[in-house]
């Protein structure tokens, strides 16, 4: 992996220059590290840094002890400390730099995503060895005995990495029929965590396929008196389901499984989650979840076709037509059903070919931001199967949909505190509703405010309220990482063709955020028909919505987006 120190952060923090390990001090010191460690090259203030390490209130001399735990990290990680090139002076603050893949935590991630790669293009065998090895980094508890606020925030957020990626480890092991395998590691994690619905659901389905359905049986029960005990709930509706899969028949054998992996922190959406997975459970052939750019249509429906997957137990096929076009997605599913496509290139031809090795089996497709009805229709396979397609629009041809807007004031605020911590909604609960409001309840946008907050213990819902009140600033401040609400709305403005772009901005320059087809009309100075096809089009690209017949409406910051786009000649 080249030169430089390596460090841990899964387990107690350590490093390492070749085979020799570093002293890295006493555990404020180490605590300093580890927060330098895991902004990846960002710089860090003195005062994030005093937060960070000793929180509201820190000793007089805070600073000047953060200049000596520098001074001593940087005897122990400097190849020469008259000229460093780990620890950088940023400011008043300072900066960690490390060469790719010397630091355990952005590896883990790596190969976590390179496993979700493969996952999805149908190698689980490659994707389950790509999350063990990801699994092999962790040493223990994510940043043993470190003091502070922050080293305890990022302790859980850490530890909810291992466990979703022991879900998916376990999910392939499923996949891959390693039922009786799964078994004893599956029921090792019941045991640590019992209130854990998804490890519930995988142990019922290990016991079930190695032919053990009493004691899947019992995995529920005890499920089920446990979360009455301790919480006064019922069991969720996919364990429920699948108690009673169980209860009916024999086990089925591995099947394909290529979706992406649910969001462990998803919330909301529970009267449309329940919607769809009854549809799906009951029969229903297709259905679709549609909504403008930014409130969540695919997260939904990974969501549900997870709680519903059992419901197909042949598996389930995955792809995200924004990234491939039908014929491509055919030849796809055919290698990923074990069925040679023998040079054909004819679209026709090829869905005659996955309608036939579907023929038999019980599948469900997921077919991820299908563009328009022309590019689904080769994609529907008949039969016994069934599709769950995301859109902006509803298809044609698809008999039930559920339309999503932006999350109610509730939702919004359950799932900001989802994301950046329960106890910081707590604290402020009036500065996260405006913080929420500011957001436009979009969920998307919400994602990546609270994922700041969570990252920044020094920071507070009021101080994301003060960098999101200037109207100039607000959507350049929603962004995190590669994601970013400004991207998310540039890549569908870039499809429109020119009237309909000269349309979204002059709209939102002359008229306010909700208005009537003759009133687009007049601002626009053309005739209805036309202004209608128009905002047909503006609708179909997820940036307007239409709530009634003859009116639209923009998604507020969508509506702040249009008004500063530049004019097209």
């Amino acid at each position: 992996m080249g030169d430089g120190p390596r460090f841990a952060v899964l387990g107690p923090v350590r490093g390492w220059r070749g085979d020799a390990e570093l002293d890295l001090g006493a555990p404020q010191q180490r605590a300093m590290l580890a927060f330098l460690l895991l902004q990846e090259g960002r710089a860090a203030a003195a005062q994030t840094l005093v937060e960070a390490l000793w929180g509201e209130r820190p000793p007089e001399r805070a600073r000047a002890a953060l200049r000596t735990y520098a001074s001593r990290l940087r005897s122990a990680v400097e190849p020469d400390r008259a000229r460093p090139s780990v620890l950088l002076t940023a400011g008043d603050g300072y900066r960690l730099v490390l060469p790719d893949g010397h630091l355990d935590a952005t590896l883990f991630r790596t190969r976590l995503a390179a496993a979700e790669r493969a996952r999805a293009s149908g190698a689980p065998a490659a994707a389950r060895r790509l999350v063990a090895e990801a699994l092999e980094l962790w040493t223990g508890d994510p940043l043993d005995d470190l003091p502070g606020p922050y080293a305890r925030a990022q302790r859980a957020r850490l530890a909810e990495w291992r466990l979703a990626a022991s879900q998916t480890r376990f999910e392939l092991d499923l996949a891959l029929g390693l039922h009786e395998e799964a078994v004893a590691g599956l029921a090792a994690l019941v045991a640590e965590h019992p209130l854990r619905e998804a490890f519930q659901r995988l142990l019922m389905l290990a016991l079930h396929r190695s032919g053990r359905r009493a004691e899947a049986i019992e995995v529920f029960e005890r499920s089920r008196s446990l979360l009455d005990a301790e919480l006064g709930l019922g069991p969720d509706p996919g364990l429920v389901e699948l108690r009673r899969v169980i209860a009916a028949g024999p086990p089925r054998g591995s099947a394909v499984a290529q979706l992406p992996t649910d969001l462990i922190d998803f919330t909301g959406r529970e009267e449309q989650a329940g919607e769809l997975a009854r549809l799906l459970s009951g029969g229903a052939s297709a259905v679709a979840v549609c909504g403008p750019v930014g409130v969540g249509t695919s997260a939904l429906a990974v969501h549900v076709a997870h709680l519903v997957r059992d419901v197909y137990p042949d598996g389930q096929l995955y792809a995200d037509l924004r990234r491939d076009e039908p014929g491509a997605v055919l030849l796809d599913f055919l290698r990923t059903l074990g069925v040679p496509a023998g040079g054909v290139s004819d679209r026709c031809e090829l869905a005659a070919r996955v309608r036939s090795a579907l023929r038999g089996r019980r599948m469900l497709l997921v077919l991820d931001n299908a563009p328009d009805a022309r590019s689904l229709r080769p994609l529907l396979p008949g039969g016994g199967c069934a599709v769950l397609v995301t859109g902006r629009v509803r298809p044609e041809g698809v008999p039930h949909a559920v339309e999503l807007a932006e999350f109610s004031e509730d939702e919004a605020v359950a799932f900001f505190g989802r994301v950046a911590g329960r106890d910081r909604v707590a604290r402020e609960p009036d500065a996260v509703a405006e913080a929420v409001a500011l957001c436009g309840r979009l969920p998307l946008a919400l994602r990546i405010l609270a994922a700041r907050l969570a990252s920044r213990p020094g920071w507070t819902a009021g101080s994301l309220v003060r960098r999101l009140a200037d109207e100039r600033r607000r959507l350049a401040e929603l962004k995190v990482g590669t994601l970013g609400v400004e991207a998310a709305f540039a890549r569908e403005h870039a499809r429109l063709d020119d009237g309909r772009a000269r349309a979204l901005a002059l709209l939102a320059r002359s008229g306010g955020v909700a208005f009537s087809l003759d009133q687009a009309a007049e601002l626009l100075g053309r005739p209805p028909e036309e202004v209608a096809d128009v905002l047909s089009g503006l609708v179909g690209s997820g940036l307007m919505v239409s709530p009634s017949p003859g009116r639209f409406r923009y998604p507020d910051l969508v509506h702040l987006f249009a008004r500063h786009l530049p004019e097209r000649p």
